[in-house]
């Protein structure tokens, strides 16, 4: 059996992790009370008898927690930005390449990927991947986002009555462009510039989509519409999580962002013309997009089928 300990269980991703966890033989959580779930010798030494340690923690304190480690045996993944593209940590998204899974599976070190960088990297990686587009291709990127991905305080913000009015409505927010999922989503595709990046909030719980326009003309390499979702039908192919989806299978035409809340599951839809390429991934910000990401790399960690306690 193994041992787990979440430092930071009481947060959004933390109980989700939680409770994906709670109903397993395999695994004993260690848990502390709370008023010592912020004293550092507790959980220090929470983490020293654990054999794997999730951080869901604001990135200073994730950083703390790595040090406190002193154990070599102790496995730990990271749910903040703190570690995302340091080459000492594997990136935890097994589905891009047989070298990220290789390196998540023999990693003591492991980063979970951002939300809305999952959906991005989703789609842009296998195109840089195969030559399709050059790393200085111009990106532009829209993500719309179920506020849960705010964490407690927005959760609290949307749920409160009365509430604010302009809650209602979508709300565009990193108008700065400058948003923390960025150096990732740059690093990770190996791109020359930060793309154009623009995440929306709106009044839904949790879900996530996120769309990348191409000019077909801009491409290295010209592809039609079915050609490109026939690379990525086989790029992705024999995964458990991520599948390319058909036209007929959205509602009316709409491709809406909550479909795929409470399971693990990305999917990858491919529309456009002749001049312009609509890329869209969509999945649970709760789930491929955070915690679910979490446990999936964590059971490929201890070499059990990745797909153990997550929904398909």
């Amino acid at each position: 059996m193994y041992s787990v300990f979440i430092d930071g269980k009481e947060g959004t991703t933390g109980l989700q992790i939680y409770e994906r966890l709670g109903k397993r033989s395999d695994l004993r959580l260690i848990t502390l009370s709370e008023e010592l779930r912020k004293d550092a010798a507790s959980r220090k030494e929470c983490i020293n008898s654990a054999d794997i340690v999730f951080l869901c923690l604001p990135d200073a304190a994730a950083r703390e927690a790595v040090t406190l480690a002193e154990s070599g045996r102790v496995r730990i993944i990271d749910a903040s930005t703190a570690h995302r593209t340091s080459p000492d940590w594997a990136y935890g998204f097994p589905e891009l390449s047989e070298a990220h899974r290789e390196k998540i599976v023999s990693s003591k070190r492991v980063a979970v990927p951002g939300c809305h960088a999952s959906g991005f990297i989703s789609l842009v990686y296998p195109l840089i991947a195969g030559g399709l587009v050059s790393p200085d291709y111009p990106f532009v990127c829209h993500s719309v986002t179920g506020y849960s991905g705010g964490g407690k305080k927005m959760i609290a913000q949307y749920e409160s009555e009365p509430r604010d009015t302009r809650l209602d409505s979508p709300r565009q927010y990193a108008l700065g462009l400058s948003h923390k999922h960025l150096p990732e989503m740059t690093a990770v595709c190996g791109l020359s510039h930060k793309p154009i990046f623009n995440p929306i909030v709106a009044d839904y719980y949790s879900g996530m989509c996120v769309t990348v326009p191409l000019y077909t003309d801009l491409m290295t390499k010209k592809m039609s519409v079915e050609q490109i979702k026939t690379y990525f039908a086989e790029y992705y192919a024999r995964r458990n999580f991520i599948k390319v989806i058909e036209k007929e299978t959205l509602d009316g035409g709409f491709l809406s962002a909550n479909d795929l809340c409470g399971t693990n599951r990305m999917e990858i839809y491919v529309d456009g013309n002749d001049e312009q390429i609509l890329l869209a991934s969509r999945f649970d910000n709760l789930g491929k997009g955070a915690s679910g990401a979490a446990v999936q790399c964590m059971n490929l960690m201890l070499g059990l089928d990745e797909t153990t306690s997550l929904t398909e």
